[in-house]
């Protein structure tokens, strides 16, 4: 039997945008975002565009190890690493985006046009128009934002915009998916406790999903033979779909939104 294999690795993937990128920055987002949906009284996502938002980010972060522990992507703690990660993860995939979150009720000197403070981030990650479906990752409240109603609103509003059924006729209106979900690391209590807060069902654990970087704490030791040096991550799973939704999920939502009012 002859056969051949004609296989070459690819060139390393260089960063389209760098640390930055250029003005205007481009989002590069393949389905529809309507950001007058994307807002409450209280708070408004936009994109984050690291030029603008980033050097505000990275200062509010004092223990960049310990705010990033549950994560698995290598170097993320530096600032520069950090860009570059969020430009090959979430900018350079068109069914990606990831939002800065603004709080309204807190103004800042500093960048008025803002029409408030930066508080973190939330994205949207691997939206499939085929299957109707989304993640909720990147969640990343600020230190000063924590335990605020910032993170109940981020959440809130993306699904509410996640669930809502297209209608150009209406005030509201969205992506009229059929499924979000929410991976996490296990450990990682807070995000179940406001996955589950939120509405949305513990479907499993997927286990050793990572390979972390070498040293990362929280994960799970390899066996002695293997290829790989780094410890192992399972990944918890949470999800709310559309039967959800119409089965009480919204009201949850509305009742999170207004109790953090």
């Amino acid at each position: 039997m002859a056969y051949v294999n004609t296989y070459r690795p690819p060139p390393p993937a260089k960063p389209a945008y760098g640390l930055h990128g250029p003005v205007p920055y481009d989002i590069n987002v393949a389905f529809p975002l309507d950001f007058t949906q994307l807002e409450t009284p209280r708070l408004k996502l936009t994109p984050f565009i690291p030029s603008i938002h980033a050097a505000k980010y990275h200062a509010a972060i004092s223990d960049p190890v310990h705010f990033y522990r549950y994560y698995s992507f290598p170097g993320i703690e530096d600032p520069e690493s950090y860009l570059l990660s969020m430009d090959a993860f979430v900018r350079q995939d068109p069914y990606s985006v990831i939002f800065a979150i603004i709080d309204r009720t807190t103004p800042d000197p500093d960048y008025p046009e803002w029409g408030g403070k930066l508080a973190g981030t939330i994205a949207v990650l691997n939206y499939s128009p085929t299957n109707l479906s989304v993640e909720i990752g990147v969640l990343c409240i600020l230190p000063t934002f924590q335990r605020t109603h910032v993170a109940t609103h981020a959440v809130g509003t993306l699904l509410k915009y996640c669930f809502t059924m297209p209608n150009a006729s209406q005030s509201e209106s969205g992506l009229g998916l059929r499924r979000v979900c929410w991976h996490t690391h296990p450990g990682n209590e807070p995000s179940l406790r406001l996955a589950a807060r939120m509405g949305l069902k513990r479907e499993g654990t997927l286990r050793w999903t990572w390979v972390l970087p070498v040293g990362k704490e929280f994960g799970k030791i390899p066996r002695k033979t293997d290829l790989l040096a780094g410890h192992g991550r399972d990944t918890a799973i949470m999800a709310m779909t559309w039967e959800d939704w119409e089965d009480g999920a919204r009201e949850i939502i509305t009742t999170q939104m207004a109790r953090m009012e």
